[in-house]
């Protein structure tokens, strides 16, 4: 029997990178044989931003296949669109009515999202959307949470709205969650291979730096080749230190996830950037391939993949509707006769 439950999501904008299978799909591999796993395709999140409909399904589709390349087994964890289970609307609603303004406006991400075209230009759901992810949290009565190191502030406010709710309407009605932040070594922060002062994004940062999962090999070797060292080479050109040579320090922190070992026990095997880069890229290739393969097999039964999250929303959607009816009972809505 399983000792904890994690929830975990994913949105399904833009081609999913290195950065998020290093970051966190591949942890959720290993994560589901020790707990009770919910990971989810958070479409609804996708909604904050423009996007075509056809698109946005296909994206959809595309995201839950390659979770399951990547190693997700609907046996060992249960995989689902978020807005195939209509509790996460309507629990975050509740949480918009225990959220204030000001803990809302406080957010990061709003602040950085809204810097360049304003907040008056901004959709509510953007400001609101902390409330949806809060939503998604409790109502898998979650006890940890993987998040990465922009999330943190995120997961802070579901542990507030939590225990505020529990302090108002009962103290069980929510398990409260912890974060469950990735340690040294588990690839929390992939950087950007041209800017590598930025994380790798789908949403930020030069399209050159990122390294798609369905990026052809020779696009990564070229990518890697071309990624930015330091200018400084001085007599140890090799050498991991984050604050004067992020560039190499960078490739060095990718490769060492990949490899399970510490930066700088990869950094005393070189003395050059060529064979560094060399070996991170062929150490990518190695790591992406079986992925690839896998997908193009699963993408020629689509219905198989909708079974999967057919089923898989079947089982979220009972874990849910159990929690929102708690929280229902708790602030007092009437439940429906029979």
């Amino acid at each position: 029997m399983h000792q904890y439950r994690v929830l975990s999501g994913i949105q399904p904008t833009g081609e999913p990178h290195l950065g998020n299978l290093l970051g966190a799909v591949r942890w959720w591999v290993t994560d589901q044989r020790e707990g009770d796993c919910f990971y989810c395709v958070v479409d609804l999140h996708g909604l904050t931003v423009a996007g075509d409909p056809a698109e946005r399904r296909a994206a959809s589709i595309t995201m839950a296949t390659l979770l399951l390349a990547a190693g997700l087994d609907p046996e060992s964890c249960t995989l689902f669109l978020q807005s195939h289970v209509a509790e996460h609307a309507q629990m975050a609603w509740l949480l918009e009515c225990t959220a204030s303004f000001g803990e809302l406006r406080r957010m990061t991400q709003f602040k950085d999202k809204t810097a360049k075209g304003g907040e008056e230009a901004a959709r509510v759901g953007l400001f609101t959307y902390p409330c949806l992810m809060a939503a998604d949290i409790v109502l898998y009565d979650a006890d940890r949470v993987p998040v990465g190191d922009d999330q943190r502030q995120h997961l802070e406010l579901t542990r507030n709205l939590a225990q505020r709710f529990n302090a108002r309407y009962g103290p069980d009605v929510f398990v409260v969650p912890d974060a469950q932040i990735p340690p040294p070594g588990r690839g929390a922060r992939v950087m950007n291979l041209q800017e590598p002062d930025r994380k790798m994004s789908k949403s930020a940062g030069s399209p050159q730096g990122v390294i798609g999962l369905m990026d052809d090999p020779k696009d990564i070797e070229r990518k890697v080749r071309r990624a930015v060292t330091d200018a400084d080479d001085g007599p140890d050109p090799v050498r991991y230190d984050p604050a004067a040579k992020p560039g190499v320090s960078s490739l060095l922190e990718l490769l060492a996830t990949l490899e399970g070992v510490g930066p700088d026990d990869v950094a005393d095997r070189y003395t050059r950037y060529g064979p560094l880069k060399a070996d991170l890229a062929a150490a990518v290739v190695a790591t992406i391939e079986p992925i690839q393969a896998r997908f193009r097999e699963l993408e020629k039964d689509p219905d198989h993949v909708r079974r999967v999250l057919r089923d898989g929303a079947d089982k979220a959607g009972a874990v849910a509707a159990a929690t929102l009816r708690r929280a229902y009972d708790a602030v007092g809505l009437l439940p429906p006769a029979g």
